[in-house]
């Protein structure tokens, strides 16, 4: 596979989304599963498991557009936003999940030490 030198970046962020994203899904599902008897305890991490895969996902391919072209006016609105700003997007969504994996991290250090004591 070539990736031209203009489109490197996009590829390596979205390479980035990818992994991360499949960390931190995997590591909320060790969660649920740790965690089945409360509920409540689980949702922040998820929420923004899901929040950064939504962000990342927002990948600007041939299927990106072709799915958003058919909302009209709007998803021509949201085609040129999506092409303006996928860099940005996809820098934030490695903020987001970064900060979630942190986050699940710790959340699983501190209910693994429970768990054992």
């Amino acid at each position: 596979m070539h990736v031209s030198q203009d489109s490197a970046l996009g590829f390596s962020l979205i390479v980035a989304v990818s992994v991360l994203s499949g960390v931190v899904i995997s590591m909320n599902v060790y969660r649920i599963k740790l965690l089945q008897q409360s509920k409540s305890k689980m949702g922040g991490s998820l929420f923004g498991s899901i929040i950064g895969a939504s962000a990342g996902a927002c990948s600007c391919g041939p299927l990106g557009f072709a799915v958003i072209s058919t909302f009209g006016t709007i998803g021509g609105v949201a085609t040129a936003f999506l092409a303006n700003y996928e860099i940005p997007l996809r820098i934030a969504a490695i903020g987001i999940l970064a900060y979630t994996y942190y986050t699940t991290t710790k959340s699983l250090t501190f209910e693994c030490k429970l768990k054992n004591t």
